[in-house]
């Protein structure tokens, strides 16, 4: 493989000024133009100059940053560093890094002697894996035990240059840190900070703090070294939950070491890498580490004030990254380029941890390489023949908005077979613009994976098909918004609303939508999204209170509404009014708090919200205040101080602040703040629309409380009204036909009166009853073996009703010890088979295929028993070694829509339409077991392609 180098910006026609020539006025109106641009509005004379801070006064964030660096580059012919875009705060350290930069065309790099020449991966097939390892310690001695050398890591120093550590290289040192630990007194179960970015000191301190059996506590680090001291302060909260005892950090950091103990008493060291390697202390013994350890904290909160502590185990994450990779079919033979930070979930365990666990090498580069040249991602996946990437939707975009194409010329991403595009709202437009624009560089549309995660379930939750096109649904707008109701939308509906396909849950963990009442909804049904699985967490660290909170029963809440089409998730919003910005959750009632407490800023009448950027592709953060102030020269400083405000409490300042005056934000009749509305404002420009009468305001309040709770109410009565009237119907209908069967003297007639029962239930129900493939049905009195899925107690209702001639169903056989079920289903010639009795199990399966030839066709549920979520589970083979023996046809039928009106273990009917496929007959190709294992498969796969469900039996196991 070739060390190709990036490549290079584009040249400008006119001749590049001299560095030394560059003036200040010509970067003042640089940044001008484009803080013009961010805000939407001309700057007030006087509010630019040298010395006006970027992100207080103008509210440029990293992406703004990285605009106008790029920008610079391209006006005044340099390359400027890749950490300029940490360095620079003001307009003057903008033009003393222009002045200092080399000339277009030049790559900065560290110059280190650790940094060797990117090399070609030729690191040969790993064909097991760590199976039976119980904690990530134990995968890592694992790959030490089986290839010690083999490079697990290639870590970018520069734009071009790389670090290579190989898994013993990581042992070792992680186990020289582990002992220093233990020097410093961390016992098992201590909490240790990890402060660092992206780098090798990172990835030995997380495993040395495992070897020491303490817990790994990851946190952002600063932006800049400069705001070292506020950024310390702002994480207090974190460390203070936590009980941090020790922080791993960067050399800046020490010297206020004193600072953060008078913040975080726990705190008793401050430590960098470099002194935690001139240990030499021997290792002490711990004991053994547990799978039931705590592998490590992963803190919701990006802010101050109630930040939450997901605590996860080792059991979590191997079972997280177990099923993910068995999903993804993941391989030593992939590559893993990463630009994600590693103090995140998605960065952590979805691109590091999950590698490492697959021996799959990691090309990880820092956040700051790629906001600054988005290229740069895109050529590490060329360069080193990467297929596997992720990244949140707002990275596509800025791929799309900051690469000309001239930066592109030779780049092949035809390697690349995953892109996953998570951790934030998923954009249709932006998959298909991505798509459309890096296709003919050799990016297949089945690449793009939108996914869906939480840290509450370690990474992962919902994972697409992998041969398959993004799946995006057109729903119609007004039964969403109004009932909740995911009906289609015809193609040409201009007012319809696009949701993205996130997939179906990894192996072993499962999904739910419910309702107001905690009753599973059907499909295309929108309500509260809920998961149980063995990668979810054990709760929040050191806060029973939220734990309790997240839990309804076995389930455990995600605060996102979203509903399912045969079982795949489709996200609508979430509950929560967590603001999700690159990557981040900022919870804005901290932020209202904070800014109601500025002078001139009306109390308990501030709003904080998301709104979509269609520029970057992401989500801005808005601040909306009320205040009596109206002159301009009031105003300005006024949203000075909020975005000061919001730069302390969150890092990053708001990309909009809208002050307005008294009685603009709307709110509930409690004096609640309506974020929703104020963002409906906001997008809608009505924000100065001509205040009303009180009257007007009060009655349009109460309309707009009323209408939503009246709707909830209406479907939620609807629906309880519903499954009253059905189990009425029930109790009049079922005597009767249960009579009938049972007085009736031949097999046929009950047959026939069963199914006139099931007609008129269905009918009187409102069910409509879809039946395909009619032509298919066997002639009358025709042997064969049916087969169909099985999704509920209503599939055998659903058959009969169908099915206009007589046929018997095989049942376990503890039904006999039911009378009521024993007469009826007899009086139907129904077979009983043993389930656990392997003797008589193997007597019944005999007699049932010598009786399939000679009598009516046998109706068999291959499953063998229901499951509540969506999916097609693996067929036992009893109904196809019958049909072998005797050489009878199968007919496949694929029963759809039951599970949706009436799922497993639930007693609450749903209205719904149910449909049966009656497939063409498939004739056995012989006597023997290969012949019944492809009449299986035959059979399942028909059925598969029919049911619109996910495929559970056969998910692809690692390659």
């Amino acid at each position: 493989m070739a060390n190709h180098p990036d490549p290079q910006p584009r040249q400008k026609s006119e001749p590049a000024p001299a560095q030394g020539a560059v003036r200040a006025n010509d970067v003042l109106l640089l940044i001008q133009t484009l803080a013009e641009e961010v805000r939407q509005q001309p700057l007030v004379d006087g509010e630019l100059d040298l010395q006006t801070r970027l992100d207080q006064t103008l509210g440029f964030d990293s992406l703004t940053l990285a605009e106008l660096i790029q920008r610079s580059e391209k006006q005044f012919s340099v390359s400027l560093p890749t950490q300029t875009i940490a360095e620079i705060e003001t307009p003057a350290d903008l033009l003393q890094a222009i002045q200092h930069a080399a000339p277009l065309g030049t790559e900065q790099t560290s110059g280190s002697s650790t940094t060797q020449t990117i090399r070609p991966f030729e690191l040969g097939h790993v064909a097991t894996l760590p199976s039976q390892a119980t904690t990530l310690q134990g995968v890592l001695d694992w790959h030490v035990e089986q290839h010690p050398d083999r490079p697990q890591l290639y870590v970018y120093q520069d734009a071009d240059q790389i670090t290579e550590i190989s898994y013993q290289q990581l042992q070792q040192r992680a186990r020289r840190i582990a002992r220093a630990l233990q020097q410093q007194e961390i016992a098992p179960g201590d909490c240790v900070a990890i402060m660092l970015p992206t780098s090798e000191a990172y990835f030995y301190s997380f495993f040395g703090i495992l070897y020491a059996r303490a817990i790994p506590v990851p946190i952002y680090p600063p932006a800049r070294l400069s705001q070292i001291e506020d950024h310390l302060i702002r994480h207090a909260a974190i460390l203070n939950n936590a009980q941090a005892k020790l922080m791993i950090t960067v050399s800046e950091a020490k010297p206020l070491s004193q600072l953060l103990r008078l913040q975080v008493p726990s705190i008793h060291t401050i430590t960098t890498l470099a002194d935690l390697r001139s240990s030499n202390t021997p290792e002490a013994d711990i004991g053994t580490p547990h799978p039931d350890d705590i592998a490590f904290l992963q803190y919701t909160s990006g802010s101050t004030g109630l930040p939450k502590g997901v605590t996860l185990t080792h059991n979590n994450l191997l079972a997280n990254i177990r099923a993910m990779g068995r999903v993804v079919q993941a391989s030593s033979d992939d590559v893993f380029v990463s630009w994600l930070p590693v103090y995140h979930d998605m960065g952590l365990i979805g691109a590091w941890l999950g590698s490492l666990y697959h021996a799959i090498p990691l090309v990880i580069m820092s956040p700051l390489l790629f906001l600054s040249r988005p290229q740069r991602w895109l050529w590490a996946i060329h360069r080193h023949r990467a297929t596997l990437s992720a990244a949140p939707n707002f990275a596509y975009e800025l791929c799309l908005n900051k690469i000309d194409d001239s930066e592109l010329t030779g780049l092949d991403l035809s390697h690349w077979r995953l892109a996953w595009n998570g951790a934030e709202p998923v954009s249709p437009a932006t998959m298909q613009r991505f798509t459309e624009r890096f296709g003919p560089y050799g990016f297949r549309p089945q690449a793009m994976s939108p996914v869906y995660g939480l840290a509450e379930c370690s990474v992962g939750l919902t994972f697409p098909a992998l041969t398959r096109h993004p799946r995006v649904e057109r729903i119609k707008r007004d039964p969403m918004t109004r009932l909740g109701r995911a009906e289609a939308a015809e193609p040409e509906d201009p007012n319809a609303i696009e949701v993205v396909g996130l997939g179906y849950p990894l192996p072993g963990h499962q999904i739910r939508i419910i309702d107001a009442l905690g009753r599973e909804l059907p499909d295309r049904e929108e309500g509260e999204l809920e998961f149980k699985g063995p990668s979810a967490t054990q709760g929040y660290y050191r806060d029973p209170d939220k734990t309790r909170a997240l839990y309804h029963g076995n389930w455990l809440t995600t605060g996102d509404r979203a509903f399912t089409i045969g079982g795949e998730l489709f996200l609508t919003g979430r509950s929560k009014d967590i603001i999700i910005r690159a990557g981040r959750n900022i919870y804005p009632h901290e932020l209202e708090a904070a800014v109601c407490q500025l002078p001139n800023i009306r109390k308990g009448c501030t709003a904080a919200f998301a709104s979509h950027d269609r520029q970057s592709g992401t989500e801005k953060l808005v601040i909306l205040a009320e205040s009596r102030q109206t002159a301009p020269e009031q105003l300005e400083p006024l949203k000075l101080k909020i975005n000061t405000l919001a730069l302390d409490l969150l890092g990053s300042p708001a990309d909009e602040v809208v002050i307005c005056p008294p009685h603009t934000i709307p709110k509930t009749s409690s004096g609640k703040v309506r974020r929703a509305a104020c963002k409906s404002l906001f997008e809608e420009n009505r924000l100065s629309d001509p205040q009303r009468a009180v009257w007007q305001q009060a009655l349009r309040l109460i309309k707009a409380a009323a209408q939503p709770q009246l709707r909830r109410c209406w479907r939620i009565g609807v629906d309880v009204a519903y499954a009253g009237y059905l189990w009425c119907l029930l109790a009049v209908l079922a005597p009767i036909v249960w009579t009938s069967v049972a007085v009736l003297p031949t097999q046929p007639v009950a047959w026939a009166a069963a199914r006139t029962g099931a007609r008129t239930l269905l009918r009187l129900a409102g069910t409509r009853l879809t039946i395909d493939g009619r032509e298919n049905l066997p002639k009358t009195e025709q042997p064969c073996v049916i087969v169909a899925n099985h999704a509920s107690y209503l599939d055998g209702l659903a058959f009969m009703a169908a099915c206009p001639q007589p046929c018997r169903f095989v049942a376990k056989a503890e039904l006999l010890r039911n009378p009521f079920a024993r007469i009826f289903l007899s009086k139907l010639g129904t077979e009983f088979v043993e389930r656990f009795d392997v003797e008589q199990g193997l007597l019944d399966a005999g007699r049932i295929a010598d009786s399939a030839a000679a009598q009516q066709p046998l109706v068999i549920f291959p499953e063998g028993t229901l499951y509540r979520m969506a999916g097609l589970h693996e067929f036992h083979m009893g109904a196809f070694l019958a049909a072998a023996k005797a050489g009878l046809p199968i007919l496949p039928v694929t029963i759809g829509g039951t599970r949706s009106k009436l799922r497993d273990k639930s007693l609450f009917p749903r209205r719904g339409s149910i449909s049966l496929t009656f497939s063409p007959l498939i004739t056995p190709a012989g006597e023997d077991w290969q012949a019944a294992v492809q009449l299986r498969d035959q059979a399942r796969a028909e059925i598969l392609r029919h049911c619109d469900e996910p495929d559970l039996a056969h998910t692809p196991k690692n390659r």
